[in-house]
């Protein structure tokens, strides 16, 4: 699938601190693929070990209604139990 990063995904990427490199590994390499919370949305999930040594999820937010899809925004969580889904039942 391909992807297109939105103003404002690029906007808040940077505020973030989250590289474009980090979002593709995130959208080729996704560990899940969850429903968002709007239709034809979903939510790409990988985890990554920071240079602090810490792991955080970053959860990159897909419109898959547009063509090519829009990558809506992407933010680092450290509250990984709070989104990570157990069954992959919930996977795409």
């Amino acid at each position: 699938m391909k992807f297109h990063l939105t103003s404002h995904a690029r906007f808040q990427m940077h505020r973030r601190g989250i590289t474009e490199k980090e979002v593709m590994l995130a959208l080729k390499f996704a560990e899940q693929k969850v429903e968002g919370s709007k239709p034809g949305r979903i939510v790409y999930q990988r985890r990554f070990t920071r240079k602090d040594g810490r792991v955080y999820l970053l959860r990159v937010i897909v419109d898959t209604k547009s063509r090519p899809a829009d990558v809506i925004t992407a933010y680092w969580t450290s509250d990984i139990d709070r989104y990570w889904r157990k069954s992959h039942e919930s996977d795409f």
